[in-house]
């Protein structure tokens, strides 16, 4: 039975409850509201609530399961769990306040007693709930038109390999004209005391960072999924959460769900989304119009292939949720790989456009591993051929695009081509010219023209190992001592496409022109000398 109350309980108080309080729509709920506070303008950004600083109205608060908005003075009132997190979503046009190191505080732990005892740090008992969590928020101008800065699996498991985040892709970034960055999980190799000189890494940037839970930054010493994020709560937040930046509304996800560690032997993990957080979801996007741009962010991906471990399981319960909403986005990490697919109806995928979900090439690339470069960072080109790096995403009202930033290359540098340096005239017609378009989808139009007076002539999609990628992994079988790290096992590109040489060329120096333009109406251009004789 639905009940209202007039008295919080808070600790072994009873607190009464404002008039303005009772009317907001979040006191219809059963059973007792034990947690409440205020959403307010924090104009002196100190994060305490000052005299003459005004409360919010119409902000989004959340317990991770139900979602309130807070009334006309600001105030909000949830139901208490045992333990868990209370969390603002940030609403457009406002800012929560930053740690040191440029890590949103838009939440409130609460752990009455603490984490339980665990290799790495958990919580430290937070003890009774105080009689009000408030968050402040600071005005910030948002364009329609922004860019994020994407990172999937830096991964490091070693200090060394903290400084190779450090040298390889943050270093560039510094001073970057970027609204926020994302980390899509496996933020660290394991080690989760890394996360704090990570965290100091990331932070020269200069700009705001979200970390999304992955499989490599949880507690592994539990029997269940329960305690898994106790370090990562300790340090980033709540392990799932919402925020919205501009006319976008970001979902962050926790798809790793623990199997658990019995009598020292670990069970490993599954990608699913728990329950509490489906029910989180779905109160979450109640108070969003339906042609809201929607970006769901994770590691796992809703689809990598057949094993438990590197898709989401339940990605059906899911799709249900976003059934009504046209435009939505997805975000995924963990394969180390890049790969873009376009759920529809055949996958399960129900709204009226298709769900595009980019699996994210990774800081790390292969794990860190490869020969090492001039500068003794492992090269760590992906298995697909895509060299590590990053995602630039740009958004424009409900509109998504995305470049791809190869680490310590150009801009441009968005794609490799495979040809012989040289050839005989009378074998152009048999000569294959293969290309690698790191952000190449099914979408993509990718032409060759040879010179500048040829035509351009359509090139044909095709799933094969990379040959740069196949040459480094020959090579270093061959060396001896060995190059570095063993790379990976080559896997078959899907975003490579491929075309033969026009007939009867004629004998001379050319450039081999490729042209792609992506699902997104971008193009992006490269070339490659060859000799005919």
């Amino acid at each position: 039975m639905t009940r209202l109350f007039r008295f919080l309980i808070v600790g072994c108080q009873t607190l009464p409850v404002s008039a303005a309080l009772m009317q907001a729509d979040a006191w219809a709920m059963d059973g007792p509201l034990s947690a409440q506070g205020i959403v307010f303008h924090d104009r002196n950004a100190n994060a305490l609530r000052d005299a003459g600083e005004e409360g919010l109205p119409g902000v989004a608060v959340s317990n991770g399961q139900e979602v309130v908005l807070t009334d006309d003075q600001g105030h909000w009132r949830i139901r208490c769990p045992d333990e868990g997190a209370f969390f603002v979503i940030k609403p457009s046009g406002w800012m929560t306040p930053l740690t040191r190191d440029n890590l949103p505080k838009h939440y409130y732990i609460h752990k009455p007693k603490g984490s339980p005892a665990l290799s790495y740090k958990g919580s430290v008992p937070t003890g009774p709930l105080p009689e009000s969590i408030n968050f402040g928020l600071t005005p910030q101008a948002e364009p329609d038109e922004f860019q994020i800065v994407v990172f999937a699996d830096p991964q490091p498991y070693t200090l060394t390999e903290v400084d190779y985040v450090a040298h390889d892709v943050v270093e560039e970034l510094i001073g970057v004209e970027a609204a926020f960055g994302v980390t899509l999980g496996d933020i660290v190799g394991d080690d989760l005391n890394l996360f704090e000189p990570l965290n100091g890494v990331i932070s020269q940037v200069g700009i705001p960072w979200y970390n999304i839970i992955g499989n490599h930054d949880i507690n592994y010493d539990v029997p269940d999924d329960t305690h898994s994020a106790e370090t990562f709560e300790r340090v980033y937040g709540p392990r799932y959460y919402a925020f919205n930046y501009a006319q976008v509304h970001f979902i962050a996800l926790d798809d790793i769900s623990w199997q658990g560690t019995i009598d020292g032997k670990k069970k490993g993990y599954v990608g699913r989304i728990d329950q509490q957080q489906l029910e989180f979801i779905a109160n979450d996007l109640k108070h969003l119009p339906v042609d809201k741009l929607i970006v769901l962010m994770m590691h796992i991906p809703l689809n990598g292939g057949d094993n438990p471990a590197i898709h989401v399981d339940n990605r059906e319960a899911l799709f249900a949720l976003l059934r009504d909403r046209p435009h939505t986005f997805a975000l995924a990490g963990h394969m180390h790989h890049q790969d873009f697919t376009f759920f529809d109806a055949s996958d399960g995928w129900q709204a009226r456009q298709p769900l595009h979900q980019v699996i994210s090439g990774t800081v790390s690339g292969s794990w860190w591993r490869g020969a090492p470069d001039e500068s003794g960072i492992p090269h760590t080109t992906m298995r697909d051929g895509t060299p590590n790096g990053y995602q630039m995403i740009t958004f424009k009202g409900n509109q998504v695009s995305l470049r791809y930033k190869s680490a310590r290359r150009a801009a441009e540098h968005q794609m490799s081509i495979y040809a012989p340096d040289s050839i005989m005239a009378s074998e152009s017609a048999k000569t294959e010219v293969l290309v690698n378009v790191f952000s190449g989808t099914k979408h993509s139009i990718v032409e060759l023209r040879l010179g500048d007076e040829g035509k351009w002539v359509s090139m044909e999609r095709t799933e094969q190992p990379d040959p740069g990628f196949a040459a480094l992994k020959e090579a270093e079988q061959s060396a001896t001592p060995p190059l570095g790290r063993p790379l990976p096992e080559p896997i078959p590109s899907r975003h490579l496409w491929k075309a033969m040489l026009p007939a009867q060329a004629a004998v001379g120096v050319y450039q081999i022109h490729i042209r792609e333009t992506d699902v997104y109406g971008q193009s992006h251009q490269a070339s490659r000398i060859i000799r005919i004789q």
